[in-house]
Parts: C-alpha cells; structure tokens; sequence
C-alpha cells in the first residue's frame, strides 16, 4: 500500500479517536478496514506516515499539530492558542489539583509502584482521600498487590490518563529532581576540620568542680523495724559527733574552769 494512501486514513483515525493510539495499532486499524485488499500497511509504512503529517501540521499556518501523548499520537492544538481554547471549554481546561493531591500524585510519579502506608511515610499525613480523589480522576491505577510486605496491600501507579494531563510520553519525561530542587538543599552540611577555639572561650575559667559525697553505708533493720547497730555505724558515730554533743563539751570545759580562776 502506498504511503499516499496510508497518510489519509491514520490522520482520520487520529482525528476521531478519543485516545492517544500508537503505531502499531494504527496498522491493525487500517489493515482491518481494508481487509479486502491483498496489499496490506505494514509498520514501518505507517510510521514513516506518521512522520510525514508531523512534518505537515508542523507549519506556522497550523493551529494544531500531531504529538505523541502517553505513548500514542493525538491532535493538539499548539500552546500558542491555548487561551483561545480554555474560552471555549471553560473550567474543563482550568481543572487544577488541590495541594494534597497533587504532593500525593508526585510521589506515586517518582516512587511508583507504591503503597498507601510508603505514601504516608513520606508525608507524614493519611492519604485516604487524595488517592481516592487521584483513582476518581484515573490519574492513577492500581497495579496489583506488594507480596513481600504483611497483608499484601495495594500497589500504586500512574495511569495513562496521567501522561495526557500532563502532556508526557512516558515517566522518564518527568523532570528530574536535580533539575527542580537546588544543590544547596540537597548537599549536607559541612563540618570544618580547622576548627580553632577562641582566644574568649581559652580565658574563660572553667566550671568549679562540686565535692562528691561518699556513699552512705546502709542501715540494717530487725522484723520489728528497730535499727540494729553493727560495727560500721558505730564507728560512723564515734567519728563523727553532733553539733550537740560538741556544745555539751564546750559548756562543761568551761564550768571547769571557773573554779580554777576563783581559787586562784
């Protein structure tokens, strides 16, 4: 089949398709319906179509143009008229996602397959409602289940109608993380070896060191709770005296001395 042929049918199909479709099932396409000729599109003729209409809707004269979207080609119109269309369609092109979501679609786009709980690890929030709202909007899908972890909970992806919203053909076309946070917030801080202490910090005198006591040797109690005396106790008293015992001491020192001075 020759490619004059071909190029009529896959800008029809594209046209009126819904859906990003790829190369290949533009083939089947165009092979089905025209199932009664002997000479059938083979892939590499359609993708060599496909890039001759790129190459058509390409000039300035355009306002739309031919672009793979989610691993499909699609008619879109160029940004250059965007404002134009939004008039039209209103708030279906003005949709946005709130906050929450949307930090909860990023990281299902960069850790992708994940689960619920490694979600609300990295927020540190519940993510039941976003993800409900990201499932409701098919943004995201769920891929099947992780079996190394208990209960085997639900696993998590981008969708295909993720790469449509966001105009990408594939995850990898997401920016990268160097790209969008600053050196400087991702390298750790330096620790300088030189360090050096101050001439104000070397004068300072340092801190009083405060007497430790020795430890107070326990007492020891019969059944009735009467303290026992043992011979550590003892010698404890004998070497240490109350002050009222050294008053007592003091006052019948000097009644001995006064008799002294009167006989004198």
């Amino acid at each position: 089949m020759e490619l004059s042929v071909i190029i009529p049918h896959i800008e029809a199909l594209i046209f009126a398709s819904d859906r990003a479709l790829g190369a290949l099932e533009l083939t089947e396409l165009i092979n089905n319906s025209q199932g009664f000729i002997e000479d059938r599109a083979t892939l590499e003729q359609v993708e060599a179509s496909i890039e001759t209409i790129r190459e058509k809707y390409n000039a300035e004269f355009y306002p739309f143009e031919v672009r793979m979207i989610g691993g499909g080609w699609q008619f879109v119109t160029k940004k250059e008229y965007f404002k134009t269309v939004a008039v039209l369609n209103g708030e279906k092109f003005l949709k946005r996602l709130s906050n929450a979501s949307l930090e909860t679609l990023s990281i299902i786009a960069y850790k992708q397959p994940i689960t619920k709980g490694e979600m609300e690890a990295i927020r540190g929030v519940n993510c039941d409602y976003a993800v409900q709202k990201l499932l409701e909007k098919e943004l995201i899908v769920i891929s099947g289940r992780n079996e190394k972890l208990p209960g085997h909970p639900l696993v998590y992806a981008t969708s295909r109608t993720f790469m449509d919203y966001f105009g990408i053909n594939s995850v990898e076309d997401l920016p990268k993380l160097k790209e969008i946070i600053p050196d400087e917030i991702i390298l750790p801080t330096q620790v300088n070896e030189n360090f050096e202490v101050s001439e104000e910090l070397q004068a300072e005198e340092p801190l009083p060191v405060t007497d430790v006591k020795e430890e107070e040797k326990p007492l020891v109690v019969n059944e009735n709770g009467d303290l026992i005396e043992t011979e550590e106790n003892k010698e404890s008293e004998e070497t240490q005296a109350s002050p009222e015992e050294e008053e007592q001491s003091d006052d019948e020192q000097t009644s001995d001395d006064q008799p002294n001075d009167e006989q004198q």
